[in-house]
């Protein structure tokens, strides 16, 4: 998998999977990438970059000031990445979601806060995803 976004082509932010979550991450990838820009998350090789040891990679500029840091992080972007298909993914997005809150991320603030980033265009409506997740959680 390059290191590139397929849509936006803008580089990817790797982030290290935590292997409690890796069921839920692409093709669980031990590392894997999202897109700052549509929030989209690929499957990363793992390799010996230092990067990847940390929960993410808050050195990049591009990291949305959204996303919380560590594993809490990491386990939003991955649920955000399932959510163009609710129906379908809900078991690993409800997984992903109580991971994240208890690591510390406010899942539902980070969505209203990406949702009015205008540096972010997500490939998903998170406004209209946020409802329906509240919903479903409940």
């Amino acid at each position: 998998m390059s290191a590139t976004c397929s849509h936006c082509e803008r580089p990817l932010v790797r982030v290290a999977v935590p292997s409690e979550i890796r069921e839920f991450a692409p093709e669980s990838a031990a590392v894997a990438g999202y897109c700052p820009r549509c929030l989209r998350t690929y499957p990363l090789e793992d390799d010996e970059e230092s990067e990847t040891e940390a929960a993410l990679d808050a050195g990049s500029a591009e990291v949305p000031s959204a996303i919380p840091t560590g594993e809490g992080g990491v386990a939003l972007v991955l649920a955000v990445g399932l959510l163009d298909s609710l129906a379908t993914n809900r078991p690993a997005i409800q997984s992903l979601v109580e991971y994240a809150e208890r690591a510390g991320a406010d899942v539902f603030l980070t969505l209203d806060r990406l949702a009015a980033d205008e540096t972010v265009e997500p490939y998903v409506d998170l406004a209209r995803r946020r409802r329906q997740l509240e919903s479903i959680l409940e």
